[in-house]
Order: structure tokens, then sequence, then C-alpha cells
């Protein structure tokens, strides 16, 4: 033990230790720069799932990138647009871990965006407030972590794909296999809800089982720190119209006479929620139970309310729970977005014929989103209205008070893996002994991805391994990937394939 005693033997020691921290923090930097090209590339495809011409050009791109990586590729057909399933056999008898992303995007407004064109990917750094357009060969320098990648698609969730491709293509160009079979599961309709998914589940089941199924979507929590991800709200949408005059009138001649739909709307609207932001439709929040196990999970998560309310810019939040994590176990009742008459430069002064609510309900594991509908409805008969699913024709019209057009759909439900369950352990572990801190535990995300059918038709755990940052203006415009999350995007996923499950 004499050679303990030289300081420099010491600090070689230590540098050592310090470099098998993380171990792939430098090339996974190397390797991100490099592939930049590539994911500006894959970004300029635009990818709206409503134009399957536009899926079309990125299935291709995507099927030779897995093709060069010796997948074996298969479209799976569905009821719209076909599934991309790719298989990477290493070992038989090797547990095989599936991964599932979506490679569409929300549409586009170029109008709301800071640049010509929200697929022509810009590279850009905050000054003051405000991001300003930077140079790509401004990569080459040393503090870039911060700069961020503006593009449609940029961070849900081409982004995260790209960074798996990245890994995989590096430990090709070692002569390194993963160490589990790889089972890709791409969407490409998420956006759209995916609506074929349930049905292709049960008739591709035999194609789709997996060990373990993780989920690359969705952003890190708001510490930048390792995350994980044990469950998703499901989610249902609604759709709410009243009815005025057949069609708009002037409000000189009939304002104190005619029947205002959009101030019917607002009225209804205001009246499912009390003034702290709670549901007050009975039975919306039944069967939710945070027991000591699961509160003590929630009070694990750093707090981020004073982070939320800084980038948001909001004073003060509803209260449906003590905490923002608290707050996302409880199914929520959304207004997403309203129409009525004509406003700003087209304003007209009359009384709108119609006026609509677009709606959606987040649902969690307990919910029944087929109850949480017929709630919303008994409490619109409550109130006195006719509840239709079409709009009213003249025999309703003259016959009936109040009318309401109610259309809903429940896109998918909840899904919640148990946190302590083995594929859990596995992935804290692998997480906490690779970043040296142990990863943020998330019981359920508030968001919503259709993995339920994985879970209950096939019996498969799933876990979500996100990587992007969480101001990242997902669904917005000006949506972007932070630089350095892309590159711990490629570490983390280095760090997953090289290790045994």
């Amino acid at each position: 033990m004499k050679f303990l005693s030289n300081p420099f033997l010491i600090f070689l020691l230590g540098l050592t230790s310090l470099t098998a921290q993380r171990s792939y923090e430098a090339v996974a930097r190397s390797i991100g720069i490099s592939s930049m090209d590539e994911f500006r590339e894959f970004l300029s495809l635009p990818n709206d799932a409503s134009n399957p011409d536009q899926i079309t050009a990125n299935i291709s791109w995507v099927k030779a990138q897995l093709q060069a990586l010796d997948f074996e590729v298969n479209m799976l057909e569905t009821s719209s647009l076909p599934l991309l399933l790719a298989n990477l056999k290493v070992k038989k008898g090797t547990p095989t871990i599936a991964l599932y992303m979506h490679l569409d995007g929300q549409a586009v407004d170029g109008s709301q965006w800071n640049q010509e064109n929200p697929y022509q990917a810009v590279l850009k750094v905050k000054r003051d407030a405000a991001y300003e357009e930077i140079s790509w060969d401004k990569l080459q320098g040393n503090a870039i972590e911060d700069y961020r990648i503006f593009a449609r698609s940029s961070a849900d969730d081409k982004g995260p794909f790209v960074m798996l491709l990245t890994a995989l293509k590096y430990l090709k160009s070692e002569r390194k296999d993963p160490a589990f079979n790889l089972k890709l599961i791409l969407d490409f309709e998420e956006e759209q809800s995916s609506p074929g998914l349930p049905v292709a589940v049960k008739k591709y089941k035999d194609q789709l089982l997996a060990d373990l199924l993780l989920i690359l979507d969705g952003p890190v929590h708001s510490s930048g720190k390792p995350t994980l991800v044990f469950g998703n709200r499901g989610i249902a949408t609604l759709t709410l119209t009243t009815f005025g005059p057949l069609m708009p009138q002037h409000s000189g001649h009939y304002g104190n006479y005619l029947p205002n739909p959009a101030l019917d709307l607002s009225k209804i609207l205001a009246s499912m929620k009390d003034d702290q932001g709670r549901v007050v439709i009975p039975g919306f929040y039944e069967g939710i139970v945070l027991d000591a196990a699961a509160k003590k999970i929630l009070e694990g998560v750093p707090a981020e309310e004073k982070a939320i309310k800084e980038r948001t810019q909001t004073k003060r939040n509803d209260l449906v729970g003590n905490t923002y994590q608290e707050s996302i176990q409880y199914p929520s009742l959304n207004i997403r977005g309203m129409q009525s008459g004509w406003i700003g430069k087209d304003a007209r002064t009359i009384i709108p014929a119609t006026a609509t609510a677009e709606m959606d309900i987040r649902l969690v594991l307990e919910s029944d989103p087929y109850k949480l509908i017929e709630g919303v409805k008994q409490h619109l008969i409550g109130m006195g209205y006719t509840v239709l699913d079409h709009e009213p024709n003249r025999e309703e019209r003259m016959s009936l008070d109040r009318i309401i057009q109610m259309n809903s759909k429940v896109a998918y439900p909840a899904f919640r893996t148990a946190t302590e369950s083995k594929e859990g352990i596995w992935l804290n572990q692998l997480l906490s002994e690779y970043y040296k801190e142990s990863p943020v535990i998330i019981r359920t995300s508030g968001g919503s991805v259709p993995i339920s059918p994985f879970v209950s038709e096939l019996g498969v755990p799933a876990i979500g391994l996100p990587t992007v940052n969480l101001d990242n203006n997902q669904h917005s415009p000006n949506e972007n990937l932070r630089v350095g999350n892309y590159f711990t995007g490629i570490e983390s996923f280095l760090a997953l394939l090289t290790t045994k499950f």
C-alpha cells in the first residue's frame, strides 16, 4: 500500500475515478456535434400527420437510417397511418427492450414563428430576454450547451430519435452491440391521438411483445436532472356548441332580445369550476386517493412551482392539489380553444349564431373516462339544456329553450407502472450509478402518450426516459431543443445501451 502515498498517483487515481463517472460525456458531445447536419436534414422534412405525403417522406428517411444499422424494418398497417417496427436482434435468449417514439409533429402556423421556415432549423442563443440567431459554426466553440435548436419537432419527438440514432451509430463504429435486443416502435400519428394504435396492438401482439417498453418522449424535470416517468395521463376530448339565431344578427336591432350563444357558453364553462380551479361536477375526482407511499414519491420530486410560475409568468395557480406534482395526479378539465363571431380587425356588431368550446379531459389511472364525460353531460342537463349529438334542426330549435351540441371521444386511457417494479429499480440504479445522483422519479406525468394499449393488452411494463428541456415550447410556435440536452440524451442512451438488463 506504500505507493498510495505518492501524491501524483493519488491525483491520477482521482482523475481516473472522475472520468469513470461520466465515461460517455466527452464522446457524446463530439458525436452530437458531428450528427448535427443529419439532425437538421431530418427536421427539414415536414411531418404533419394530417398530411400523409409528408409522413411518407419521413418514413423513407427513417427506414434508410435503421437499415444501415442492420435493423429489420417492417411496416405494420393500421386503420390509418402505419406503425414502423424495427428489430435489432443481438443474441437469442437475451431480453428485449422496446423503445416507443413518435415522429409526427404538430401543425405549424409560420406567422407565429420567429424564423422564416419552422422546418428549417436555426441555432439561437439567448441575449437579454430574447433569442438571437447565430451561425451553426458556433457549435465548434466551448460553452455551447445553452444554445437552442429551433424547429418543429426538434424536441417533440425527432430530437430523441436522432439522439438514439447517434448513440447506435457510435456503438457500431466501435464494433459494439447493445446489451439487449432492441425493438423500435415508431408512431407517425401520435399528435392525432394515434387512432390506429389500439387495434394494431391487438393485431400485431406477437410482434410487439417485449420485456420492457421505454417511452422516449417528453421533457426532463425542470431541475435538468436525469428523470424517470412511471405514468402518463390519458386523454379524452369534448366539443360543446351553443346556438343563438340561425344567422348572425345585428346587435343594435336584436341586442336585449335574442339570446347570445357566446354568453350562454361562457356561463356553462364558468359553472364547471370553482374560483380555485377545482371541477365541481359530482364524481369528477372520485377514486383518487394519495396514500403515504404515493405522497412520499411526490414529495421526493424537487419543488418546481417557482420555476413554473417564472417561466409562464403567472402569479396564481389552481388549487386542485397542494403542489404541482400532486395536482397532476387528478383528472383535469381544460378549455383548449373557443370560437364565436369575429374578433380584432374583423370584429362585427352582431349577435353570433353559435359559440364553440374545444375541451380536453386529462385522465388518470383511477378515472373512468366515460363516467367523466357522462358527468359533464348531466351537468349540462342540470342547467336546463337539452344535449344533442348533432346540429339542431328547425323543429328542435323551435321547441327547445336551451340547446347544446356535445360530441366526445376517448383517445386512450392513462397508465402507471410501479416505481418499485424490477424494471424501475434497474433503470433507477443505471442512472444513479452513471450520473452519481439519483434520478427524479415522476409517478405520473401531466402529458399523454398512447401507451396504455401496450400495458393493458401485452402486459408490458412501460417507463418514460425523457431527455429534452422542459421549456421547449412543445406543441407551440418556436419549439426548441437545448443543445446540452441533445448531448446528454446521447450520453444517456449510450449508458442505457451498454448496460445489461
